[in-house]
């Protein structure tokens, strides 16, 4: 049997190599040292790289966003922490107006890489300001590239591929995957940013998700298989690069599409999609798209209200159903 990992230690083990790889890659944020990280992503990291590579920093978002880009203009390839996505709120100056800014403004003399990871997402009762999926806050901002594996194997090719970007990178580990497992990838795996993955066939509608929804279209796509509808599941893996031609290659077989959101409805990365759907395939289209995501709310903190807020395969389920029947 091959060895298995959890996402949270293939976040560990991706950083690693790389630092193994690359001098230059150095890791900071709060209680990723000693602590091994809150969410025990960065644990054994401190004791074989040491305090040279693994930076402990005070509790200030701006403190180390900031200092990642000096670190980067100078040279080093920093892999900084932002404990909650919901905090890259406190950062959003450099993250917005700054970093992404740099390589454009100087005409390509400066770069930045940096890779800003942060744990995201809802589905553990974390409450409103703990528990938001902001990629789409990021998919605002031209010059990032943004990231959002579902596995542990995943985690792994796509943080070598992020650390080793001359580009800026968001990369997003969800919070509700970090006990999922899978294989251990093999030495030297990398996942090449903006290249979706097919993670299921079908031939009668496209669901395409992202991060934890992955999962939820995969239960989705088998409860519709008892129903006599094949479903095809895309995970996008990135939002910048976006692979829209894997989606269009599908819709030549399926004619439906159903993008499936953590984010809310309200300026989702789904809407994005669809547009460019309606742009450069419009005619593969034989129903109306769907979006199915979250509730425009705060996320409640209670389990049973907020699993009313984030979207569950019986959602999809219901969408699809619709879509079919069209």
């Amino acid at each position: 049997m091959a060895d298995v990992i959890t996402y949270r230690e293939a976040v560990a083990e991706g950083i690693a190599r790389e630092m193994r790889r690359d001098p230059a890659v150095v890791c900071l944020g709060e209680d990723i040292g000693e602590a091994g990280g809150v969410f025990k992503t960065t644990v054994g990291l401190l004791k074989e790289f040491g305090p040279e590579r693994v930076w402990d920093t005070p509790i200030s978002e701006q403190a180390i966003v900031g200092a990642a880009m000096g670190a980067a203009i100078t040279g080093m390839r920093p892999v900084a922490e932002i404990m909650f996505s919901d905090f890259l709120a406190c950062c959003w100056d450099y993250l917005a107006n700054e970093i992404p800014k740099v390589r454009y403004m100087t005409g390509g003399q400066v770069t930045v890489p940096l890779v800003v990871r942060t744990a995201n997402g809802g589905g553990l009762g974390f409450g409103a300001q703990h528990s938001q999926a902001t990629e789409n806050w990021a998919l605002t901002v031209p010059g990032l590239k943004i990231a959002a594996p579902s596995t542990p194997a995943d985690v792994v090719g796509m943080l070598a591929a992020a650390i080793r970007s001359d580009d800026p990178v968001v990369f997003f580990e969800h919070k509700g995957l970090l006990a999922t497992k899978g294989p251990l990838p093999p030495p030297d795996h990398i996942v090449e940013l903006g290249r979706a993955a097919v993670v299921r066939e079908g031939a009668d509608v496209t669901l395409v998700a992202l991060a934890s929804m992955v999962p939820v279209a995969l239960e989705a796509a088998a409860g519709l298989a008892q129903e006599g509808i094949d479903a095809e599941v895309i995970d996008l893996r990135c939002l910048v690069p976006l692979d829209v031609s894997r989606v269009l290659t599908s819709l030549r077989r399926t004619s439906r599409l159903v993008t499936v959101e953590e984010n809310p409805y309200q300026g989702g990365w789904g809407a994005t999609l669809v547009s460019v759907v309606a742009d450069e395939g419009f005619g593969l289209l034989e129903a109306p798209v769907r979006r199915v995501a979250a509730q425009c709310v705060p996320l409640p903190f209670a389990d049973a209200l907020e699993d009313q807020v984030i979207p569950a395969a019986d959602t999809v389920v219901t969408a699809v159903r619709a879509l079919a029947a069209y």
